[in-house]
């Protein structure tokens, strides 16, 4: 899933998770109104590569656990993730 510089794109991450079982890449890029907490994601089994620069989403990298994010191989999220 590619979605960049879209200053319109609203909505929450959290409504990707109808498609956990398939998604291995998210680029949302430069969407400014896209919000939600990147670790709603964190069980996507193939899941490699999570996008998320410019966006309103938030979230703590400290809560990732051994178990979160299995297949991930490259993680970008916003300046205001912890």
């Amino acid at each position: 899933l590619n979605l960049n510089d879209n200053k319109q794109l609203t909505g929450n991450i959290n409504s990707l998770r109808v498609l956990r079982e398939t998604l291995a890449q998210v680029e949302i890029i430069d969407c400014k109104k896209v919000e939600g907490n990147f670790m709603d994601l964190a069980d996507f089994p193939h899941m490699n590569e999570l996008n998320l620069c410019h966006t309103a989403v938030t979230g703590d990298v400290r809560e990732i656990g051994a178990h979160d994010f299995p297949a991930l191989k490259s993680l970008s999220l916003p300046k205001d993730v912890y």
